[in-house]
């Protein structure tokens, strides 16, 4: 089982859903794609995610949607 890689701890960022061992923000990425900028900008802006973690994100976040429509 691969661990999530966007985790929840209220002891980082008051609890805001971050990149695993980060304190950057999941919706950082959302807020940076809807603006019409590319995952690249996006990582060059946050160096400590890989683009692994992004993609891997974003699948979790696709398949939890999926899940709650389904």
């Amino acid at each position: 089982m691969i661990k999530p890689v966007v985790v929840i701890d209220s002891e980082v960022m008051n609890g805001i859903p971050c990149f695993r061992d980060t304190r950057v923000p999941f919706k950082n990425l959302i807020d940076y794609l809807e603006g019409g900028h590319s995952l690249g900008e996006f990582l060059q802006q946050f160096p400590a995610v890989s683009r692994e973690m992004a993609i891997q994100a974003l699948e979790e976040a696709k398949d939890s949607l999926l899940a709650r429509i389904a």
